[in-house]
């Protein structure tokens, strides 16, 4: 009798650490956002906590939302997408050079570019599925191929628009003292996770990322999921590149380049928000937002630029660490 009450302590153990893992491996980066926040409010009590540093927080975070989110439905199905930055850049690129040689308007020239980039996802979802290229080197390929269109076009030199103000307005505009981009993100965000959510297509990706093998002995079509999925992305990625050059009235051949890491290191982080390492638009976002807030907190707290870099790097390898080792915690 005696001995078998010494065991039930040691019996509990190891159920309370699994629960805890299970719990830090969910919950793990709401708490590192929450864990900025109130700490930069106690550094920078007087800039940080305010509406106005909350709503710059939400714009500064509305294109890379934006990227990140189509870089998640590349995730999804267990595939990379490096060229998202350069496609960025070309869509900037290209938007400027129809607006100012073929006095192409606004609109045109975002339709433009969201054609451009489709035709950047076909070919990256056709090198990787058709020609079975490792979707790394496949994205690495043709985004220098990208790069090399940018000069192209622009011959390595700024595009700058001859009267911007309407297209800075897209930029710089409100609407209830809210930048129109915050707006821009949250209307791409609800589509972008009804798509993934609550469609045939959206649960098909799932799927695919979840085992792929099993998904084609159900019938799905695998590799037309996978172009799909590259669609999107490029798609997301022209739209923060047409963004971007409305924050200057033009554009430049690297000007999306910076994009890349901060997706990538948001897309991480958010698999670790709610889910077991699983991507999806919500985890993308508290990403984001979590790399603004950080970026933000350092230039408060006056440390230098080089923080930020630290930072996102941190985010990326906490994103990929913490729910790996917090899955195999539970497990054990």
């Amino acid at each position: 009798m005696t001995s078998l009450m010494e065991n039930e302590p040691t019996s509990e153990a190891p159920k309370s650490n699994a629960h805890f893992f299970e719990w830090f491996g969910r919950y793990g980066a709401l708490l590192v956002l929450a864990v900025l926040i109130i700490g930069t409010s106690i550094l920078a009590p007087t800039t940080f906590p305010t509406v106005d540093n909350a709503i710059n927080i939400l714009n500064q975070s509305a294109l890379s939302a934006i990227i990140a989110m189509g870089l998640t439905f590349v995730l999804v199905t267990g595939e990379f997408d490096l060229s998202i930055g350069n496609t960025a850049s070309l869509a900037g690129v290209t938007a400027c050079a129809l607006m100012v040689n073929q006095n192409l308007s606004i609109p045109l020239a975002l339709v433009a570019i969201l054609v451009v980039g489709a035709i950047v996802g076909l070919i990256n979802g056709f090198v990787v599925t058709f020609m079975n290229v490792s979707a790394l080197v496949a994205t690495l390929g043709v985004g220098t191929i990208v790069i090399g269109v940018n000069y192209m076009i622009s011959d390595g030199a700024p595009i700058a628009l001859g009267d911007p103000d309407a297209f800075l307005e897209i930029t710089f505009g409100r609407f209830l003292g809210i930048p129109y981009p915050v707006f821009i993100m949250l209307v791409i965000a609800a589509l972008l996770w009804w798509l993934l959510n609550r469609t045939v297509l959206g649960q098909s990706m799932q799927a695919v990322g979840g085992n792929r093998v099993a998904a084609e002995l159900s019938g799905i079509r695998v590799d037309r999921v996978r172009v799909i999925a590259f669609v999107v992305c490029s798609m997301c990625a022209a739209v923060t590149g047409f963004l971007l050059a409305s924050r200057t009235g033009s554009a430049a051949v690297s000007a999306g380049d910076t994009y890349l890491l901060s997706a990538f290191a948001a897309s991480f982080f958010g698999s670790a928000v709610l889910r077991d390492g699983q991507f999806h638009i919500l985890g993308t976002l508290v990403g984001v937002i979590t790399v603004s807030v950080g970026f933000n907190s350092i230039a408060l707290v006056g440390l230098e630029t080089y923080w930020q870099y630290f930072f996102q790097g941190l985010l990326l390898i906490l994103g990929v660490g913490v729910g790996t080792l917090a899955r195999r915690r539970a497990a054990a």
